[in-house]
């Protein structure tokens, strides 16, 4: 069952959680899914935003949900597009308060019928941008002694079939957020992630799922997550929003699983 999110419900959020008035913050796969959810709440809770994805059109679309977005497209695989995305982000605000990685890729393949192609794709989009990205971003951080939001997957934490190099890169986030979270600790810079379940967004079927077996997918995953349901976007942005805000200021190192209990669950 999908949870559909209205502007009442957005409201309730932002009571809820707190507000992000006065921050800026840089969020990365913003042009669909969780990023684009992510996008919008924060705009919702105050924050300046900067988006960022592949797709200029998904931009523009969801940017005209948000209150004076910053949008600037790029492939944060490429280096160059890195340093732009980041770069123009700090000219048009001055400042950055929060980083939200969470562009991210995944693939079908298992150690029979993988390739160091594949490995490397999932790496180069999964971990080594995350990494180029925060590195650039750290500076302006400890200057405002902002946050990082990592956008891991329960994939992370859980071993699954068919999915090496995906469940691999995730784990490395995973740590790199841990390593992270303590490197910035005495700087007052606080680091953590989140680790979606399954999320009903467009994920799978651009890793290759038909739409057939994503139905039967998405079936599934009421038996395999313990609510009895996937997530929705709108659920995994508010963990994103409350881990950005004040709220969470004595909370760093953490990966926070917003799954349905999926990380709990054991063969019975």
């Amino acid at each position: 069952m999908n949870v559909e999110t209205t502007n009442a419900d957005l409201n309730k959020m932002a009571t809820s959680i707190g507000n992000l008035a006065g921050k800026v913050a840089l969020i990365t796969g913003a042009s669909s899914g969780i990023g684009a959810a992510t996008a919008k709440l924060f705009s919702k809770l105050g924050a300046s935003v900067a988006i960022t994805g592949r797709n200029a059109e998904n931009l523009e679309k969801i940017g005209a949900e948000c209150t004076k977005p910053f949008i600037v497209t790029g492939d944060l695989v490429k280096e160059e597009d890195t340093k732009n995305v980041l770069e123009s982000t700090i000219k048009h605000f001055g400042s950055l308060d929060v980083l939200v990685n969470c562009a991210g890729i995944i693939e079908l393949g298992g150690i029979e019928n993988t390739s160091l192609e594949q490995y490397d794709r999932l790496f180069n989009a999964n971990v080594r941008s995350v990494y180029h990205l925060t590195m650039l971003a750290v500076p302006y951080l400890i200057k405002t002694k902002g946050n990082i939001v990592n956008v891991s997957s329960v994939n992370g934490m859980r071993s699954f079939p068919n999915v090496l190099a995906y469940c691999m890169s995730k784990s490395a986030v995973d740590q790199f957020t841990r390593c992270v979270a303590l490197d910035l600790a005495p700087k007052q810079v606080r680091v953590n992630a989140v680790n979606p379940g399954v999320t009903i967004t467009e994920l799978q079927k651009r890793g290759g799922l038909s739409d057939e077996a994503y139905a039967k997918f998405l079936e599934r995953s009421k038996e395999t997550h313990a609510l009895g349901r996937p997530g929705d976007p709108d659920e995994v942005a508010a963990a994103i929003a409350f881990l950005a805000s004040d709220n969470a200021s004595f909370i760093t190192g953490a990966t926070l699983p917003v799954d349905g209990g999926r990380h709990a669950m054991c063969p019975r």
